[in-house]
């Protein structure tokens, strides 16, 4: 079941490319999927579990800023809460300029430029792939603010 599983995320990646993501068409102006604040999937109100948001992510896309699940047949909108990603885990690179991190939903993320983070009073977030954003959970906020001098990386 689990290479199943990755092999259709891989298709879905594969299928996704950028002349996708401005032709197929879209379901539905109302959104079938949410993300809410603690990054936890529904669909049309109900819990999914975290292997089907873990495939869904993998083709969960940010155009100017609304979020859309795309193939190349079809685009659903997504309702977002705050970030679609939530991060539980970082390692940094040694220079400490690089981040790989990994999600609540069990995605990984790798080379992330942690020059590019924003900050708000209480978050940090990070940027990741296809324009999304992941937050930073609680316990990596304080791990990360522990690791990272912000005031040098907001100067930068």
């Amino acid at each position: 079941m689990e290479q199943i599983t990755q092999s259709i995320q891989h298709t879905l990646t594969q299928l996704a490319s950028d002349s996708v993501l401005t032709t197929a068409p879209l379901c539905s102006e109302v959104p079938l999927f949410n993300i809410n604040a603690l990054g936890d999937w529904t669909y049309l109100g109900t819990s999914l579990p975290t292997k089907f948001a873990k495939l869904f992510a993998s083709i969960l896309h940010c155009i100017e800023s609304e979020y859309f699940l795309i193939t190349p047949v079809e685009k659903v909108r997504v309702q977002v809460e705050d970030a679609p990603l939530l991060i539980i885990d970082f390692e940094p690179s040694q220079c400490h300029t690089w981040l790989d991190v990994r999600t609540s939903i069990e995605t990984e993320h790798h080379n992330i430029n942690i020059k590019q983070i924003k900050l708000t009073e209480d978050s940090i977030y990070l940027p990741l792939e296809r324009g999304l954003w992941g937050k930073l959970g609680r316990a990596c906020y304080y791990n990360f603010v522990n690791e990272f001098n912000l005031s040098d990386l907001d100067e930068e």
